[in-house]
């Protein structure tokens, strides 16, 4: 996780890999055995060519849309899954809900992992274990054994959230990684119509196949084209071809003179996230936001089943056929912060060099799409009488999507750049718990939908959004004053351009 002061975007970047760092103790700039990489080593991943990183780019894209696209596909043909097995409409929802909770668990363990032993062996062996419990739920012959093998799966998809795409420069990392975002999104969007068509000509153990089918392809992927880019790593390398070469045992990489004991490393990836969240209201108020944004993502897999398949009578395949537009939106919103909100922010970067563009820059998007996401709910809230066309609530996943994304670019955004040096222990705790977000409020969605009916029910999710939005507002307001006053945002330094004259990016 780079710091980045002249940097443009990497929200993912950092988002990616939320364990902190190690500490390892600067080296001698100087020190004439120290392995590094030279201006144009072939060897640095940000020296590689264009269209090999943006493959790389995708490819990593691709990785996490597997994780997403299996934590939703079982609510696209829940009721067979439910009648077959037995089991509760409950414990049906948590074979959703217990794939997601993996994902709590999984990048604090595969972020500090990948960052001993680099990112590809990390990326080979969890995707392995995730096939075998993918091919474990097809034939899990029981609720109790799905649910456990669903948990684990979690666990180890989560792999890709814990790796970075350690491949782009500053400058350019902005553009790779808005686009690389979308996968959260079309993940979840793409599970249900895959599962929903494929249930209403098959058993629901076809679903898992396909799941198991699609992992497969993605570990043929990685095993065959994807390399190592974790730059301490290959550093490592370097440092052992230099020892066997020249004979000289003192040539060492920094990562060779990082020394954790298993008491340090618990303590740099479990407590410290939270100590940090737990100090800084400004990090609880935009978690806060985050995870009911991403909750919302999961809550939607309750409540289109409860409008389009019961209120308008649609097949399991045609309803899931509804989340379309939320893919569709949070593709315009990736496209847009691409070709607009970025290239402003390049101009910022330069504007204010040698010093860092002000974080509250980066809220504009979230301003902007606060207001777009309660409208959304409502709009779907209001149209959703059997007795309207469904293409009114339909239609409403577009500035749905649209705006969950940049909700997510904006203040995941302002994390990083707020808490710069700390940001992976920020995410950390900023992941945990909208994961848990993500895994509870399927959980209560259908009750409240029953009880509530879908109007009301959809126009509570949007009062609370618009309870949401004063946090960007209120930030880009009083961020400067409150990062004053924090313990672990840094503080501008004076002399770089003040707030009031900042351009609006």
């Amino acid at each position: 996780m780079a710091s980045h002061n002249n940097s443009s975007d990497c929200t993912i970047a950092r988002e990616s890999s939320p364990t902190p760092q190690p500490d390892i103790k600067d080296p001698p700039i100087d020190d004439p055995h120290l392995v590094k990489f030279d201006d144009a080593d072939p060897l640095n991943p940000k020296n590689w060519s264009n269209l090999r990183r943006w493959y790389l780019t995708m490819a990593g894209g691709i990785l996490v849309l597997n994780a997403t696209f299996a934590s939703s596909a079982p609510a696209g043909g829940l009721q067979p899954l439910i009648e077959d097995l037995r089991m509760s409409h409950i414990a049906g929802v948590l074979t959703i809900s217990l794939f997601v909770a993996g994902y709590c668990v999984g990048p604090l363990l595969w972020g500090p992992l990948s960052e001993n032993v680099g990112r590809r062996p990390v990326f080979i062996y969890t995707f392995m274990i995730y096939i075998a419990f993918q091919i474990a739920a097809a034939v899990a012959r029981n609720t109790a054994s799905l649910l456990v093998f669903r948990f684990i799966g979690g666990v180890f998809a989560a792999a890709p959230l814990a790796v970075v795409a350690d491949i782009w420069d500053a400058r350019t990392r902005g553009k790779a990684m808005a686009i690389f975002t979308l996968a959260p999104f079309a993940g979840p969007a793409l599970g249900p119509i895959a599962a929903g068509f494929l249930g209403e000509h098959t058993t629901w153990r076809w679903t898992f196949w396909l799941l198991a089918i699609f992992a497969g392809v993605c570990w043929i992927m990685i095993v065959f084209t994807m390399p190592e880019t974790y730059a301490p790593v290959l550093l490592v390398r370097k440092a052992k071809q230099k020892r066997f070469e020249t004979g000289d045992d003192r040539y060492y990489a920094p990562l060779e003179k990082d020394v954790v004991t298993p008491l340090q490393r618990a303590e740099q990836v479990i407590a410290r996230p939270f100590v940090i969240f737990f100090q800084e209201p400004m990090l609880i108020a935009l978690t806060v936001y985050i995870s009911f944004a991403y909750g919302c993502v999961y809550l939607l897999f309750q409540a289109y089943p409860a409008v389009f398949t019961q209120g308008h009578h649609f097949t399991a395949g045609i309803s899931g056929l509804m989340y379309l537009p939320i893919m569709i939106g949070g593709t315009a919103a990736v496209m847009v912060y691409v070709f607009v909100f970025n290239p402003k922010y390049e101009r910022e970067v330069e504007r204010f060099a040698p010093y860092p563009v002000p974080p509250e820059s980066r809220l504009v998007t979230a301003i902007i799409a606060s207001p777009i996401f309660a409208a959304s709910f409502f709009w779907f809230a209001w149209t959703s009488f059997p007795s309207i066309s469904y293409w009114a609530p339909m239609a409403a996943g577009l500035p749905l999507g649209f705006s969950i994304c940049w909700i997510f670019l904006g203040l995941l955004n302002y994390i990083v750049d707020a808490y710069n040096s700390v940001a992976a222990s920020a995410l950390a705790s900023n992941i945990v718990i909208r994961s848990l977000c993500g895994a509870a409020f399927p959980l209560f969605t259908t009750k409240m939908y029953a009880s509530l009916g879908a109007r009301w029910a959809s126009s509570l999710v949007g009062f609370v959004a618009i309870a949401m939005i004063p946090i960007p507002l209120v930030l880009q307001r009083y961020g400067p004053a409150l990062r004053r006053k924090s313990k672990y945002a840094p503080k501008l330094d004076p002399l770089s351009a003040p707030e009031k004259q900042m351009t609006r990016v």
